[in-house]
């Protein structure tokens, strides 16, 4: 009796040890994966002005009837984000409050731009505390940028020009923009492109 318990407590034990050794095998494998897994960034559209052009210069109006200028030049401004967001679409709204916080911690101006009744837009800036932000509403930004899903941001410095744009639905994604920048190229994925070594 006592060797069959000896027996199974052994067995037990080399069970246990299996089981270890495969957990830190399988823990080896994603440190891996992760390593090898590219870093998301906001996804580049083909409309619209290009990165490295200048923004279309345009007189906008606020919701609050403030005339604003946006593109050109803003000398002595930050960098300015415009953000394409819309009180209908559910990403926008999860997004808009990383926005803030992301261009709180950059320094960089937040500017919104919707296409919307005004009292649907303002019932989102009242939900959102977007009070202190500046909101363009009206289709023509949209238009000129060639806005085509939201939620879109656009990166501009102060001369007017696009520094990075695409499609965002995380601080991850916001963030590609200002790296993308820093880096010197149109956008993360092309720089992950330009890593990829040239087919034999």
């Amino acid at each position: 009796m006592l060797t069959v318990l000896a027996l199974s407590a052994i067995f037990d034990w080399i069970i246990i040890l299996m089981l270890v050794i495969a957990v830190l095998a399988l823990a080896r494998q994603v440190g891996v994966l992760h390593m090898r897994v590219a870093p998301a960034g906001a996804l580049t559209t083909a409309g619209g002005p290009s990165v490295g052009a200048k923004a279309p210069a345009m007189p906008a109006t606020t919701l609050d009837g403030a005339a604003v200028s946006l593109g050109g030049a803003a000398p002595g401004s930050a960098l300015r984000l415009l953000m394409f967001v819309s009180a209908t679409c559910p990403l926008c709204k999860n997004l808009i409050p990383m926005a803030k916080s992301f261009a709180r911690d950059e320094r960089v101006q937040l500017i919104f731009v919707g296409d919307d009744t005004p009292d649907i837009q303002r019932a989102m800036i009242a939900s959102h505390n977007l009070e202190s932000y500046q909101f363009i509403n009206g289709p023509e930004v949209g238009q000129a940028y060639e806005v085509g899903k939201l939620p879109f941001a656009v990166l501009l410095d102060a001369e007017g020009v696009i520094l990075s744009k695409g499609l965002v639905n995380s601080r991850e994604h916001l963030e590609s923009l200002v790296i993308a920048h820093e880096m010197g190229v149109h956008s993360v994925q092309d720089y992950i492109n330009g890593l990829k070594p040239e087919p034999a």
